[in-house]
């Protein structure tokens, strides 16, 4: 099957690939083609600008989350739905080779050249040429030849001061071999607001965010030669793979059960194959809202909590006690819950002192340090969502901290860090019908987990009809 298609990577992080990216499918989504937008690695944030862009979902290629055969398939998903795309534009994570650095893993797995070499993708490297001269074709020969099995077609400067800048750095890349696809000038207005975690996410940014997109790719398209950026991209050739289909990966509950997903600007951190997912197994999929619905749909029978920054709207998700009741009452209920990360937050105590939905009895605060990193986990406890010895990958980005971190009744365990060995560690909680975790999970790794909360959903939503 043959999707037109290009990775945008980098020598290195913030060398402005994003905005490159960004801008790209922007620029040819304005020239009327439909553009399916991906994301190398388990970043949310980067895929709802993209999303932004384009008119359809940002979706992510993680080889550690989903594993190496899946993600062919996952790409073909989002590039034949809900149409086919005519070209797709997947943006990559850090520098081109950095992997994860587990010592379990071989150096450069889950890298974007990695993930370009899966999708036998040509490459555009965007340079940040703001401080180099000539010395722009040392780097990019370097990064052209490290990897015979990755096929550099282009390249993009960005940060270009001046025309004679951009002079001296065409010159000297004329040398390397590697065209230059185009030549982006320094711009600060076009500047991403950011805080602790990265990028302010598309969706708290509205109309702020789509007046920086669209402008994106106004500098894109007058910068970048777009019709050498689409033949490279045709030269892509055909994907052995077939599409990845949900309805395969799960089966139907006969119980249409309800199931509320939390979204809104508190969060945004989800990944759509999880949706689609639920919906394959069977659920209706509501979205509410926490910062301005004040009950969850009548009729719901599960929730789902995902990531996103509820310590940024903790006043507001705490204002709104009518739905913190109504969520600690679903759970009081037997109600099937899933959360992770910003979830674990909404569902506890006390969010930095803010009275939260009182789900578990934890607290939890900001924290002056990161948590992030890729984890092969173990269910510790039976639960909604996995049995105990269940085995599943995935990560951790956040800068908050739960005390306790773990339950009498943990979710998962895990050992070892980017950095070496280190003594197990049990965390998140498992409470009745409660899973919640810092663990963000992408379920088209492990389908069953979708399987398992619809079906308890289910039995939940034919108990209570038996009993009324």
């Amino acid at each position: 099957m043959t999707v037109p298609r290009l990775v945008v990577a980098a020598p290195s992080s913030n060398a402005g690939k994003t905005s490159v990216a960004t801008g790209l499918i922007a620029a040819l989504t304005a020239r009327g083609l439909a553009v399916s937008p991906h994301k190398v690695g388990p970043d949310y944030i980067d895929p709802g600008y993209h999303g932004l862009a384009a008119g359809r979902p940002g979706r992510n290629l993680d080889p550690w989350l989903v594993g190496e055969d899946r993600i062919a398939p996952l790409f073909l998903r989002g590039a034949l739905h809900p149409r086919p795309a005519d070209v797709a534009v997947i943006e990559g994570v850090m520098g081109l080779f950095d992997g994860a650095t587990r010592p379990s893993v071989e150096p450069g797995f889950a890298s974007t050249a990695h993930v370009a070499g899966l999708l036998r993708a040509p490459v555009v490297l965007v340079v940040d040429a703001s401080s180099q001269a000539r010395s722009v074709a040392a780097l990019v020969h370097g990064f052209a030849t490290f990897d015979p099995g990755v096929r550099l077609g282009g390249v993009v400067l960005n940060r270009v001061g001046t025309d004679r800048h951009e002079a001296i750095l065409r010159e000297a890349l004329g040398a390397a071999g590697v065209p230059v696809l185009g030549a982006v000038r320094r711009m600060e207005e076009l500047h991403t607001p950011a805080r602790h975690l990265g990028l302010i996410p598309a969706a708290e940014r509205s109309d702020a965010a789509l007046a920086t997109v669209r402008r994106l790719g106004e500098v894109v398209a007058a910068a970048v030669d777009l019709d050498a950026v689409l033949a490279l991209a045709r030269s892509a050739p055909p994907l052995d793979a077939r599409r990845w289909d949900p309805s395969a990966e799960v089966a139907a509950t006969q119980t249409r059960p309800r199931i509320a997903v939390a979204g809104g600007p508190a969060f945004t951190f989800g990944y759509a194959e999880n949706t689609e997912l639920l919906e394959a197994a069977g659920a209706e999929v509501v979205v509410v809202d926490p910062l301005r619905d004040e009950a969850l749909p009548p009729g719901t029978a599960g929730l789902v909590v995902g990531g996103g920054f509820p310590e940024v709207h903790a006043a507001e998700l705490s204002a709104n006690e009518p739905l913190r009741a109504d969520m600690a009452a679903l759970a009081a209920r037997g109600a099937p819950v899933a959360a992770e990360c910003a979830g674990l937050l909404y569902l506890a105590r006390e969010l930095d002192g803010l009275p939260m939905c009182g789900v578990l009895d934890v607290a939890t605060a900001m924290s002056p340090r990161l948590t992030l990193g890729y984890r092969a986990a173990e269910a510790v406890t039976d639960s909604v969502l996995a049995p105990a010895g269940a085995r599943v990958r995935g990560h951790e980005f956040h800068r908050t901290h739960a005390d306790p971190p773990a339950g009498t009744d943990g979710a998962w365990r895990w050992s070892g860090s980017a950095h070496g060995p280190r003594p197990t560690q049990i965390e998140g909680f498992v409470a009745g019908s409660v899973h919640a975790s810092y663990l963000h999970l992408h379920w088209a790794g492990s389908p069953q987990l979708a399987q398992r909360l619809v079906t308890a959903c289910a039995r939940r939503s034919e108990s209570v009809r038996a009993h009324r």
